[in-house]
Order: structure tokens, then C-alpha cells, then sequence
């Protein structure tokens, strides 16, 4: 096994922006500040266990989860690692699942996200020589203390949302009407705002008369509470509305259908979920879970730090876009994604 191998040196803390990228990137380098965009196949078979325990959006979500659990069969496939997908069904079930991956004794244990964050950090401090990684949250801010056995998978869902509020905005200042456009969360915390940030700062930066509609289902499962959210926004004229609450956000697409309006999917590519699907903000948690197991079967995890995607290494893109979109619009979207590559435009990370 590899667990109880290796020490791990203590990490200068990084930076809590979460960093991510959008549409179609290249590759970076693989060290504790870039996550390529790509992994080294290999089907050796490896007597590594890699757990992956999910949040209570389920792996069934087609988004978030779902997403994660395709890196992890990625890498029994490409790795020849042993897996263990655990769900969560509910919140009191985050200790028992991360509790009986370490029983059984996995050398990584993926938290699918910042609902974790709490269990991880109580469990990790139980058990100091066994490896986690948490998506969607730094390991340098509280609950965790400098954890030598914590790694954090980043993201910049902010460049991303960038991407889609700038197609959006444009769409809708071609459409001509009332200039609105809704965002419709699950839960107001950092991870889902984080992308809200970017898509209404360069939505008005693209159309500086729109205005952007914010609502919270509170949910990340239950698609009527998204739906509603939704129809509310779209009787305020909204025109374009992108969800961001993983299953829950089905609801939005839907409504949006009914409506004959824009949707817009979130972490997957949700083209086909729905039948008038802009885009899709895409961020690659499954290559998070894929890259850190490589890691961890190569010797080479690195507790106490972040490992962080961004558009500029390619942990982040926007999905199929639709062809109503002008080729002009699409030229416009990567002109912009070059200069957030660059650092021409610096998208806000919080609303």
C-alpha cells in the first residue's frame, strides 16, 4: 500500500482564491500550484484503495457528483487503482462513510466537497497517516490547520462563469427586450457563489444595462425548489438563466424549456439535459480526483496545499454551445478567456 510511505514537508500557505478556467484550455505543469489537464494512462494493476464519499447531492446528480465519480472510475480504468464510491444520502452520513474508508484502510479519500469540509478536517485529525483531498475547498482556511494529510482541489469557477455571463449578455442584447438574465444557487456558500461572481461581472461588462437576477433554492437535490426559483426570474423578465445547484438545478433547465428562454448547465456539460441549453459552465472535478490519485499511487501527494485548476491549465471550460449562438459571440468569449489567461481582466471571486 502506499499510505504510511511518505512525509510530507510543511507548505507556505497559499491563497484562498479558488482557481479555474474555462473553454477548452491546454494543459499545466503537475505541482502543488497547477493541475494538468491531462494524466499519464497506466493498467498496471496497483493495490492502492482510492474512496471517493459524496456530498448529499448524490452521485446520480449529472453534475457535481456525478462528475467526481467519473474521475474515479477514470482512474480504476487508467490507473489500475481499486475503488470505493460511497454515497451520501444525508448529512449524518459523512462521518460513517469517511470513517469506514479509513477501516478499510484506502490510501486516499476524496471529500466531493465543501459540505465536507467539517467531517474531513474531524476525521483527518483522528487518523494522521491516512490521505484525503477535499474538492472545492482550501486546505489554508479554517476548519483546517495546517493538516499534513489534507489536500485541497481548487477551482476558479469564477473565470468559467466569466465565460457564460459574457454569452449571455451578448445573447441577450441580441434578442433586444427587457436586458435580464437570473442565476439560479443551491446553498449560499462560497463554491456556488463563486461562480454567480463571475458570470454577473462580466455580464454587465459585456451589456453594462443588464441586470442580473440572484435567487437560492437552498437545495442541491430537489428540482421543484430550483424551478420555482427559476419561474420567479423569469416573470421578472429574465431571459437567460444559469443554475448553479447541481441536481436541484434541473429544475432551472426545465423551466427555462417551458418558458422557451436560455438555459445554462453547470460542472458537467448539460447540453442534452435539457432541450434550449445555451452552454454549460464546466468545471473538472473529475480530473481532481483523477490527478490526486495518480498522485497519491505515484508517491507524490502533497498535504497541507491546494491543488489548483484554472483556465489556464484546463480545469475548467464551457460546455457544447448551442448553434443559435453567433460565431461572432463565440470569438468574443475566447478573445475574453485569453485575457483572463493573460491577467488583462481580473474576474471578482465573491458577490
Amino acid at each position: 500500500m502506499v499510505r504510511n510511505k511518505w512525509s510530507w514537508p510543511l507548505i507556505a500557505a497559499l491563497s484562498l482564491v479558488v482557481a479555474l478556467g474555462a473553454a477548452s484550455c491546454g494543459g499545466g505543469g503537475n505541482d502543488n500550484n497547477n493541475a494538468s489537464a491531462t494524466t499519464t494512462s497506466s493498467s498496471d494493476h496497483s493495490d492502492v484503495l482510492a474512496a471517493l464519499i459524496s456530498d448529499i447531492g448524490k452521485f446520480n446528480d449529472r453534475s457535481f457528483n456525478q462528475s467526481q465519480l467519473e474521475g474515479l472510475n477514470r482512474a480504476k480504468s487508467e490507473l489500475g487503482v481499486q475503488t470505493d464510491p460511497l454515497q451520501s444520502n444525508q448529512v449524518s452520513d459523512y462521518i460513517p462513510n469517511l470513517t469506514g474508508a479509513v477501516r478499510k484502510n484506502a490510501d486516499i479519500i476524496i471529500s466531493a466537497g465543501f459540505l465536507l469540509a467539517d467531517a474531513t478536517n474531524k476525521i483527518a485529525n483522528k487518523f494522521p497517516d491516512t490521505h484525503f483531498a477535499i474538492t472545492d475547498y482550501s486546505v489554508n482556511v479554517p476548519p483546517f490547520k495546517k493538516n499534513p494529510n489534507v489536500e485541497g482541489l481548487t477551482y476558479a469557477a469564477n473565470e468559467s462563469g466569466c465565460l457564460v455571463g459574457d454569452l449571455a449578455a451578448n445573447m441577450v442584447k441580441k434578442q433586444g427586450g427587457k436586458q435580464v438574465i437570473g442565476a439560479v444557487g443551491g446553498l449560499k456558500i462560497p463554491p456556488v457563489d463563486i461562480w454567480i461572481a463571475g458570470y454577473r461581472f462580466c455580464a454587465k461588462r459585456a451589456n453594462p444595462n443588464i441586470k442580473v437576477l440572484i435567487g437560492y433554492s437552498q437545495d442541491f437535490v430537489a428540482a421543484d425548489k430550483c424551478k420555482t426559483v427559476a419561474q420567479n426570474q423569469i416573470s421578472q423578465g429574465a431571459q437567460v438563466l444559469f443554475q448553479v445547484a447541481g441536481g436541484c438545478g434541473l429544475g432551472t433547465l426545465s423551466a427555462a424549456d417551458q418558458a422557451g428562454i436560455w438555459g445554462i448547465g453547470v460542472d458537467k456539460d448539460q447540453y442534452n439535459d435539457a432541450k434550449r441549453v445555451l452552454t454549460s459552465g464546466v468545471k473538472r472535478v473529475d480530473l481532481g480526483v483523477l490527478n490526486v490519485i495518480k498522485a497519491t499511487k505515484d508517491g507524490k501527494f502533497k498535504g497541507n496545499t491546494d491543488l489548483q485548476f484554472t483556465l489556464a491549465n484546463g480545469g475548467m471550460s464551457v460546455g457544447r454551445i448551442n448553434p443559435a449562438v453567433p460565431q461572432a459571440f463565440i470569438d468574443k468569449m475566447n478573445t475574453l478567456k485569453q485575457r483572463i489567461i493573460s491577467g488583462d481582466v481580473t474576474v471578482p471571486t465573491t458577490l
